[in-house]
């Protein structure tokens, strides 16, 4: 069966692309919104900067990491545990405690992010992060 006008003349042979264009037009707006999403890395080289702020003038609690991934607390080696309650009890003696950390930079980001964990669960707020110049 063919498709025809009212009085079946001749066979229609056009195609209506009207529909096409529209679909194709949804399709470069999706691609267009979501081609920037997709480019979610950044390449970051750490952690060499420049001195941004004068030393604070409160009391500050030095945390090290060294490159075997152990952990120190102003130049005592002690566990994650240890640590969690070393933090615990100088911030409850002072809640005005200044915290800067020193990390190797090959030191694997999830061990710095744990001791970074631990510093937070402590209740500290203030934090600073050495790095080199």
């Amino acid at each position: 069966m063919a498709f025809g006008n009212k009085n079946d003349q001749e066979a229609m042979s056009e195609i209506n692309v009207t529909p096409l264009v529209d679909v194709m037009l949804v399709l470069l707006v999706v691609f267009i919104v979501t081609a920037p999403l997709l480019t979610q890395s950044v390449g970051v080289n750490l952690p060499k900067t420049v001195a941004a702020a004068p030393p604070p003038q409160n009391p500050v609690t030095m945390v090290s990491i060294d490159l075997a991934g152990d952990i120190y607390l102003d130049k005592e080696k002690m566990t994650a545990e240890q640590l969690a309650e070393q933090l615990t009890t100088r911030h409850t003696e002072n809640p005005e405690l200044t915290v800067q950390f020193e990390v190797d930079e090959k030191v694997p980001y999830g061990k710095a992010a744990e001791v970074l964990a631990i510093a937070q669960h402590a209740g500290i707020t203030k934090l600073s992060l050495q790095t080199r110049p």
